[in-house]
């Protein structure tokens, strides 16, 4: 699963909108990868930001 996927996944198992550092203690990744990981989701229209800082998939 690359990091993009596994990104996406832990915002849908969250159920609720969620920051890059959330993201970061529940997969392990790194922050780089993770906020390269938002960028990526944001441009492809998969994710969006119901709070300022804070992401959920659409």
């Amino acid at each position: 699963m690359d990091p993009k996927e596994k990104v996406l996944q832990a915002m849908k198992d969250a159920k609720q909108p969620v920051s890059a550092g959330d993201i970061e203690k529940a997969t392990g990744l790194d922050r780089k990868i993770v906020d390269k990981a938002f960028n990526d989701l944001k441009k492809e229209d998969k994710i969006i930001s119901p709070i300022r800082c804070k992401w959920q998939p659409k």
